[in-house]
């Protein structure tokens, strides 16, 4: 997930309750929704990523009913995206990817490098190592790279992937490579727009094996990572001040301590604003206290006990979270904005059509509104891709 370009506060487990609040300004939802698949029959896995002005679109899924042939194409917008290039398949004959919300398809873009990452199907069902494909000229050209977890052995999943202002790529996944029976965090970095990675590190030994990770970047120049703890199954965030060559302790976001065994699919969101403050939106599952929350140095605000996957963006005077939620007759897409410091919280706003199965909100931010992007399926169509604009 891509942040705004910090040092970690110290994190303890203030809860406050009644902070859903109706701050004096509130947000408007531009016009309405647009909704496609870009000429695919459907997606199935998407990325966004922003670069100044220009929007970078990854998009998977099938194209062809007779061979159920999945694509991963990608997409520029220059115009906050009110207007998209013509799509480019990367590959002609390209690894297919092994990619679902939760688990998709990225991108990073830094001027004329763009590298894309995905999972791809390995010896067994539903598990297989990580792909790369480059591009140096702005997306019109694709070439295979290099693998960053080194070698293709065991289950290679759950990426994120950012670049920062020098240009340098980072990626973090989940892997066994030893096959200790449980998945652990990794890292790598490219300084050569992705023709070579770093030796993979370790960044923690066991973590929950089935949610996605979070990747930020501070305006400090620190890198961050957001991911969930095998034990307890809180979430927590890493930190480097060195350019991803050491990472501190972890911090525990929440202090939930929610002991469970079995794998939620429920991974979190990270940004910072002009002061490097951070803020994160984390599900928990901890009996009693279930639900969304968004975490701001010590303070700890819940959202919604019915709120899971989420995304949380700075902007200039606002903070924005969005989440899906179920509801009577599916699943919807929610936001709600703060004013002060992530505090207390506006009255949740819907943004999803009702009858339709919406899932997976990603938000985005320019200097003057917030774009949020979604997956979403009505009854006996395929799944599209909507976005919209927040004013």
């Amino acid at each position: 997930m891509k942040k705004n370009p910090v040092y970690i506060f110290a994190i303890t487990g203030v809860f406050l309750t009644s902070c859903i609040t109706s701050p004096p300004t509130e947000f408007t939802q531009r016009h309405i929704q647009t909704k496609t698949s870009f000429g695919l029959l459907e997606i199935s896995s998407f990325d966004i990523y922003t670069e100044d002005n220009a929007l970078h679109l990854l998009i998977s899924g099938t194209s062809s009913k007779n061979t159920n042939l999945v694509s991963v194409r990608y997409l520029k917008s220059i115009d906050q995206g009110e207007h998209w290039s013509k799509p480019v398949d990367i590959g002609t004959n390209p690894p297919t990817p092994l990619a679902s919300r939760g688990n998709d398809v990225q991108i990073a873009a830094r001027g004329d490098d763009i590298i894309s990452l995905w999972q791809v199907q390995g010896e067994i069902p539903n598990n297989g190592p990580l792909v790369s494909f480059l591009s140096h000229d702005s997306g019109k050209s694709w070439h295979q790279g290099k693998n960053p977890a080194a070698d293709n052995n065991g289950d290679q999943s759950h990426i994120d992937l950012i670049v920062d202002t020098l240009g340098y790529f980072h990626a973090v996944w989940l892997s066994d490579p030893e096959e200790n029976g449980y998945q652990s965090l990794r890292y790598s970095q490219s300084v050569d727009h992705g023709e070579n990675w770093h030796t993979p590190l370790k960044l923690d030994e066991s973590t929950c094996s089935c949610c996605s990770n979070t990747l930020a970047l501070s305006p400090n120049g620190a890198i961050h990572v957001l991911y969930r703890d095998m034990k307890p199954r809180d979430m927590a965030m890493l930190t480097s001040i060195d350019n991803g060559i050491s990472w501190q302790d972890k911090k525990i976001m929440g202090n939930f301590n929610w002991q469970f065994d079995g794998c939620p699919h429920v991974g979190g969101g990270l940004t910072f604003d002009h002061s490097n403050n951070f803020y994160s939106s984390v599900w928990t599952g901890f009996s009693g206290m279930s639900g969304l929350y968004t975490i701001s140095n010590s303070q700890t605000v819940k959202i919604g006990k019915n709120a899971t996957h989420s995304d949380i963006i700075a902007m200039n005077d606002r903070i924005i979270v969005v989440w899906d939620e179920i509801q009577p007759g599916g699943t919807a897409i929610f936001s709600s904005q703060s004013f002060d410091n992530a505090m207390s919280w506006s009255t949740p706003q819907r943004l999803s059509d009702s009858g339709s199965t919406a899932t997976h909100p990603r938000i985005i931010a320019s200097n003057t509104n917030a774009q949020v992007f979604w997956t979403e399926k009505m009854n006996q169509q395929q799944s599209k891709l909507v976005m919209t604009w927040l004013d």
